[in-house]
């Protein structure tokens, strides 16, 4: 906590939005872990001004901090699709979304990502920048269907590859688990991609296709 503390304090502050948007997080949703934090949101911000995309897609909404972290960065003109699979709150997300200074440059998708994406692949100028964080059974499909789609120079971001380090545990053989070290040998072998894994909070891999 004391490291965690030394870095909000030496980045960039974080928006009152989102520091708003965290609070409720922790307050009135169950698992607010799932939620990015400070440091990650300064990340995905950052990267997203580097990268300049024109389409985001991203997987796995919760209560829209990355989203609206990366909204903040992005490029006039650029537009994020981002799919949830937890329609309970949808109401609230959507509006949540919408009040962003970015809100019409948003559109929430609800669904399953595995069967939402598919259809926003085939659809309009291909993603340029893609956030993985939902399912992390299924994050070895997300990735295939991602990468055989989107164009030379693109990316995709991928939350959890470590996985509070159980990849690392011979006794860790739970579904989770098990998906996300398959996504991580999946990525390492893909001479297609370059790739690179930050070990900011759970893990945060890096992929640019050649």
């Amino acid at each position: 906590m004391e490291l965690d503390d030394y870095i909000s304090a030496h980045i960039d502050a974080e928006p009152p939005e989102l520091a708003a948007l965290y609070r409720h997080t922790h307050l009135t949703r169950l698992y607010p872990r799932m939620c990015s934090d400070h440091a990650q949101g300064r990340l995905l911000a950052m990267l997203t001004r580097m990268i300049a995309p024109k389409r985001i897609v991203e997987l796995g909404t919760f209560t829209g901090y990355s989203t609206l972290s990366m909204a903040g960065a992005m490029p006039c003109g650029c537009h994020i699709d981002t799919i949830e699979v937890d329609g309970d709150y949808a109401d609230e997300l959507s509006a949540t979304l919408a009040a962003s200074p970015r809100g019409s440059d948003i559109t929430l998708h609800i669904g399953d990502a595995e069967e939402v994406l598919p259809t926003l692949l085939s659809g309009g100028a291909p993603f340029d920048m893609a956030f993985i964080d939902a399912n992390k059974r299924r994050y070895c499909r997300y990735y295939r269907l991602l990468v055989d789609a989107m164009p030379s120079g693109s990316y995709i971001i991928a939350d959890n590859t470590l996985w509070s380090d159980k990849v690392l545990a011979d006794t860790a053989a739970d579904a989770q688990t098990e998906g996300i070290r398959q996504f991580n040998d999946l990525v390492a072998a893909d001479t297609r991609v370059e790739k690179v894994i930050i070990p900011v909070r759970d893990g945060l891999t890096i992929i640019r296709k050649r």
